[in-house]
């Protein structure tokens, strides 16, 4: 059977680069087998599935292409650009169901911002562990390497300075080997320059080596730099993908209660429709 799927771009900068994500509308009828054999078709590091939903405004499911994962920023702000492109849009907040739970996602202009879940920090982990991963030198001892979730579990790896961020040559299967150990999805890895905050992203467990936007982990980077480096701003402006010539562009930001302590996440961007591909799967069961 042949199935249309959107390709969208999400966490793009002036309408370009960005991080592309499948998309497939209400095809509910597809097996987890052929939802994984799509991901893989289109090859890209997510693909979102929309369905119906008894609890929210749609459900939405998310593969990688080796298996489904909980939450996708930028697969979930490239679907809803996708509802936008096909004008299926008729407000400005909406709901999503899905396996992190149900969350909020509200658009303002043409910026698509999602809630992500409260951060929850996890260990800290010695800098000797990723001698083999990257050049130990190129990281940045006066900050901790620490897990940080807000709806996936990532470690988060502070780097001297954005030329070295740029320069590093990841070791994938070394990286591969410790995000199992530590059950996370990958490494986000960032710098300083002035006031920009520039990063990357490795999942090779995923195999996803490099990426180039990801919404959660810049939203538990921005719950990070808030709790460890008392960094307050009104939006979180990070900056992703210029290794995979694809400037990326993710935006967060934080509520806060009286006690200064965040109470909810919203991660955004903008996104655009960037075509249609017509696949060949095998028929339903």
């Amino acid at each position: 059977m042949k199935l249309s799927v959107y390709v969208a771009s999400a966490f793009s900068k002036d309408h370009t680069g960005g991080n592309k994500a499948g998309v497939v509308l209400f095809e509910d009828t597809l097996t987890t087998t052929q939802k994984m054999s799509i991901a893989k078709q289109l090859g890209y590091a997510e693909t979102a599935f929309i369905s119906e939903s008894d609890i929210a405004d749609y459900k939405f499911e998310y593969f990688t292409p080796k298996e489904e994962v909980d939450l996708c920023g930028h697969a979930t702000i490239g679907s809803f650009s996708i509802l936008m492109h096909l004008n299926k849009l008729f407000k400005n907040c909406y709901t999503i169901e899905t396996n992190s739970g149900v969350l909020a996602i509200t658009i303002k202009d043409d910026t698509i911002f999602m809630e992500q879940n409260k951060p929850i920090f996890y260990d800290a982990i010695s800098p000797t562990e990723f001698i083999d991963c990257f050049a130990s030198k190129s990281i940045d001892s006066k900050s901790p390497i620490q897990i940080v979730s807000t709806g996936l579990k990532d470690i988060l790896v502070p780097i001297k300075s954005e030329t070295q961020l740029h320069a590093l040559e990841p070791n994938f299967d070394k990286i591969k080997e410790i995000s199992k150990y530590y059950n996370v999805v990958g490494m986000h890895l960032y710098t300083f320059n002035d006031d920009r905050i520039i990063c990357r992203n490795f999942a090779p467990l995923y195999e996803i080596n490099e990426e180039a936007a990801t919404g959660t982990s810049n939203g538990a980077l921005a719950c990070y730099l808030y709790e460890q480096h008392s960094l307050q701003k009104d939006v979180y402006v990070f900056e992703q993908g210029y290794s995979l010539y694809s400037p990326s562009e993710i935006l967060v930001k934080l509520v806060t209660n009286n006690k200064n302590e965040i109470e909810k996440v919203y991660v955004g961007g903008k996104g655009y429709y960037c075509e249609t591909k017509c696949l060949n799967i095998e028929d339903r069961e």
